[in-house]
């Protein structure tokens, strides 16, 4: 959501939009366990402080007062808040979302179909989701990380899961879904965007309101007020994709994040039968025979299967260098819809 024709144009900076609207109002129908409102949330807060710190060491690199022709007089460009030192932003015209240069976020690991396909650097894949356009960018995704994110968190950094695992790894599973949800937003992003770069966690956020969504379906069975809770999650989703039909966003990232961690969420936000926890109370013809039901199974099954060949697939035609939107020319307007208002 930038309107940065600057960062646009050339190989220019596309972020990903980070203006959601805050979900608790989706999980306040929610069944929750009280052992739930005792869990406290450390992942969500520690990736905050690594994209923040990550924002500061960009902005450390860019040092704009030394890359820039700043005498401030005859229509010279000028940094924004000269007082920061190296620290300060790169002129509105070039960036006016006070953050670094296009080129700086480039050589940082923003996300580039040139130098991932012909430069071999997957590895951009992985590091773009740590970089942002600009302090604006920043603090909507961390905003908007904090709501969804923390809320995550503190429902499933706790509890059992399909694997035993010990019990101060629960709180990873958040933390899979959003490094995957990246990382598939960002192969689905690279496969229909080949001219400019983009960078942003839109993608992982996108992914933890897809799992958010699964969830929901997958234990449909233990929540009450299923219907408004199924409802207010839909409308947030909606419109935060309608957003990202805007001109200058990602939304190919923001899809590819929310098909990943839709699936996700099947296989990693599992909650055993209502009941199963408080079995050893019950007497042995009253106890629950199986640990999750047989359409849990069946979901998580499916699921797991779509996400190896989904991502084996898109890897495959990544590297290989097939251009998507030359293969689907309707899924253009996936990412940006045109109007009389402005163009794509």
């Amino acid at each position: 959501m930038m309107g940065n024709r600057d960062l646009e144009r050339e190989g220019g900076a596309k972020p990903r939009n980070g203006s959601y609207q805050p979900p608790p109002t989706a999980a306040a129908p929610y069944y929750m366990e009280n052992s739930e409102s005792q869990w406290t949330s450390w992942l969500v807060p520690m990736i905050v402080v690594a994209n923040v710190a990550m924002f500061i060491v960009v902005m450390f690199v860019n040092n704009c007062p030394s890359n820039i022709n700043n005498f401030g007089s005859g229509g010279r460009r000028q940094c924004v808040a000269r007082f920061l030192g190296r620290l300060s932003f790169q002129p509105l015209q070039d960036n006016p979302l006070f953050g670094p240069s296009s080129s700086t976020l480039q050589n940082l690991g923003a996300l580039e179909w040139d130098k991932v396909v012909h430069g071999h650097q997957g590895w951009r894949l992985f590091t773009c989701i740590w970089l942002h356009a600009g302090v604006v960018h920043l603090l909507a995704n961390m905003l908007s990380l904090v709501f969804i994110g923390i809320r995550l968190e503190q429902q499933f950094g706790f509890g059992t899961v399909l694997i035993p695992v010990p019990s101060n790894l629960y709180s990873f599973r958040v933390g899979i879904i959003y490094l995957l949800s990246g990382i598939g937003g960002s192969v689905l992003s690279c496969l229909f965007i080949q001219r400019s770069i983009s960078v942003g966690a839109s993608g992982a956020l996108f992914g933890l309101l897809g799992a958010m969504l699964s969830e929901l379906l997958t234990n449909w069975s233990i929540y009450t007020n299923k219907a408004a809770a199924l409802i207010t999650l839909i409308i947030i989703i909606a419109i935060n994709l309608a957003v990202g039909l805007l001109p200058h966003v990602d939304n190919y990232a923001h899809i590819g994040g929310f098909m990943s961690g839709f699936l996700l969420g099947f296989v990693l936000l599992l909650r055993p039968q209502f009941g199963w926890l408080e079995r050893q109370h019950l007497p042995a013809e009253g106890r629950l025979k199986s640990k999750f039901k047989a359409y849990q199974y069946v979901l998580l099954l499916i699921a797991s299967i779509l996400l190896i060949v989904g991502f084996t697939v898109g890897l495959v035609m990544l590297f290989r260098g097939v251009k998507a939107n030359e293969h689907c020319d309707w899924c253009r307007y996936l990412s940006c819809l045109r109007t009389s208002r402005w163009s794509c």
